[in-house]
């Protein structure tokens, strides 16, 4: 760090000998109010700096600092903003744009959506209803060409400023997470764990499940650690229904999700927010078999306590019993 001072006459200096009888008037005044012998001969007071003297008569300086230069303190400024950009894309929060129309209404093509990373850090896994971006999971965008950035574009995507190009990531909407049975059967509607869904986010002109035989049939149940995802626009997404022939059956690890979009950020005109559907507010989640199995022994339970308390009752007449 340059700090500035200035050095008077190059040091310490030493007063010129003057004898009893050479001295001046103002001298001898000087010396009666207890100066200390620290102002030069021409009766200056050295400048600006502040000066103190020892017993010798030297001077001592104490500089001023100079205010450090804006052109010397942006390089910092910029290293802490990029230092703090690259915090939170780690922990909080990530730019990412939407490559395709798989997501329609919802989400356009060249749409900016913010993800939240900072929930799945305190152990939050994926809900039904989430539009969630997640690391392609068994070579779903194999063949998919990919941009190539240039060096501008390579160090905002890595700092979180613009999307990376060089991340496999995809997004869509979860459908079903562990326990869920979900299923698909001609046109629709789709179904949770025998429930229909209402989704009004579906792209218009589409039905909610597809014919065909190459997955838009279905029935299948969601493992532990896995989510069931589907794209809005139903008959132009490749989702978890076209995967069931890789290794997850077409599920998504929860562990490969890299967090929920919550805002459409850019372009300005479609800013939004990404709420969870209200059709996943009802009650989706699957009876645990025990649960079944208790709520089905209840009723031989108390049918057979009422038979014995029955046969253990009083006998009013020879054919039957008080019951």
């Amino acid at each position: 760090m340059a700090v500035g001072a200035r050095s008077g006459h190059g040091g310490s200096e030493e007063r010129p000998e003057q004898s009893d009888e050479a001295a001046s008037p103002a001298a001898e005044n000087a010396e009666g109010s207890g100066s200390d012998g620290s102002d030069h001969p021409d009766g200056t007071d050295g400048g600006e700096d502040t000066q103190t003297s020892t017993g010798d008569g030297e001077q001592n300086r104490t500089p001023k600092k100079k205010q450090r230069s804006f052109w010397k303190e942006l390089p910092i400024l910029i290293g802490i903003a990029l230092v703090l950009a690259l915090l939170i894309k780690t922990f909080l929060v990530q730019a990412f744009s939407i490559p395709s129309d798989s997501m329609q209404n919802t989400l356009q093509e060249g749409d900016r959506v913010l993800v939240d990373k900072l929930t799945p850090w305190f152990g939050s896994e994926p809900e039904r209803g989430e539009v969630v971006v997640f690391h392609d999971p068994a070579g779903w965008l194999r063949g998919e060409p990919t941009l190539e950035p240039n060096p501008v574009q390579r160090v905002l995507g890595w700092i979180g400023l613009m999307p990376s190009a060089e991340e496999k990531d995809l997004i869509k909407r979860v459908v079903g997470v562990a326990g869920d049975t979900v299923e698909c059967k001609g046109t629709g509607p789709l179904k949770v764990n025998g429930k229909a869904l209402n989704e009004p986010y579906v792209y218009p002109g589409n039905t909610p499940c597809t014919v065909d035989d190459t997955g838009g049939q279905f029935k299948v149940k969601v493992p532990k650690g896995k989510i069931w995802v589907m794209g809005d626009h139903r008959q132009n997404s490749l989702d978890s229904r076209y995967h069931q022939n890789d290794k997850n059956k077409g599920m998504v690890p929860v562990d490969n999700v890299v967090g929920r979009a919550i805002v459409v950020a850019w372009p300005p005109t479609r800013w939004s927010t990404l709420p969870i559907p209200d059709t996943f507010d009802q009650n989706l989640g699957a009876a645990a078999p025990g649960a079944l199995g208790l709520a089905g022994a209840v009723p031989l339970v108390l049918w057979r306590r009422r038979r014995l308390l029955a046969a253990e009752s009083p006998r009013v007449s020879g054919t039957g019993t008080a019951g």
